[in-house]
């Protein structure tokens, strides 16, 4: 495996964890029962439970482009240290952002978010180059 499918396959393990957290905040603020039916009150959350779900959000908004990059980057043969530090910027931002949204810390978060864009970015321009 590859290095940028290795970090495109911690990046979606840990996009599909992340709800794990706010859910057990929603069964500790609203109880168990109250989780999984329809809520009444969806203000009954802790705040960082709602900012962790926000960055849930953004983390799926993120992801797609992420790995169709890294899967075109695969088909073309791209091959570069560039191209695996990239994808390793990319989960260490993306682990970053969603600790600091959590836990209300702005600079960090969009430092964070601004590092796992450019590394997007970078993917997807090695594999234009690529190309052309």
């Amino acid at each position: 495996m590859s290095t940028e499918l290795y970090y495109l396959t911690l990046a979606v393990l840990l996009h599909v964890f992340m709800w794990v957290p706010y859910i057990l905040d929603r069964f500790m603020t609203r109880g168990i029962i109250a989780t999984l039916s329809y809520p009444s009150d969806p203000a009954s959350q802790s705040a960082w439970a709602t900012r962790l779900q926000l960055a849930h959000t953004n983390s799926t908004e993120n992801l797609i482009p992420f790995a169709s990059a890294v899967l075109v980057a695969e088909v073309v043969g791209v091959e570069s240290a560039l191209l695996a530090t990239a994808a390793m910027s990319y989960f260490w931002a993306r682990f970053v952002y969603a600790i600091a949204y959590a836990m209300a810390i702005p600079v960090v978060r969009t430092v964070a978010f601004i590092v796992g864009f450019l590394s997007t970015l970078t993917i997807a321009w090695l594999s234009i180059g690529t190309v052309m």
